[in-house]
């Protein structure tokens, strides 16, 4: 395991989460200022904005001030939300897995209530002690 490798792709994987996030941010605003550039921006953006850097490289190409914008809105995210990022992403982790494990212990538990086992079903019915006394 990788971890210096798994850090950066997380971090990669996140900072494309946040030019999407900026994106939006941008549409939002632009359809309320400027609707036409805003529904020009949602159709360059379809299907590109899963690699955050190509995507703002390519739209660098065509209008360099909108990617300067998301750009800018993307920054501004990070810095609002990289401080408690870690620990809420440690506590959800936590959360999440305690959550999984408990529903796993119900569904197991649940099947081995419906469902005696043929063993348990086996001695109750072909104990020779329990046929001895009864006769």
């Amino acid at each position: 395991m990788n971890l210096k490798q798994i850090a950066k792709d997380t971090a990669k994987t996140l900072q494309s989460y946040l030019t999407y996030q900026a994106l939006m941010t941008v549409l939002a605003q632009l359809g309320e200022t400027n609707p036409p550039l805003a529904y020009w921006l949602q159709n360059f953006s379809a299907g590109k904005i899963q690699d955050g850097e190509a995507y703002i490289e390519e739209l660098f190409l065509v209008k360099s001030d909108l990617a300067l914008r998301i750009m800018t809105v993307r920054e501004h995210i990070a810095a609002e939300v990289t401080d408690f990022l870690p620990e809420m992403v440690r506590t959800g982790i936590q959360q999440a897995n305690m959550e999984q494990r408990r529903q796993h212990l119900e569904r197991i538990t649940q099947l081995n209530l419906s469902s005696p086992s043929p063993i348990t079903e086996q001695q109750t019915v072909s104990d020779p002690d329990v046929d001895n006394l009864s006769g």
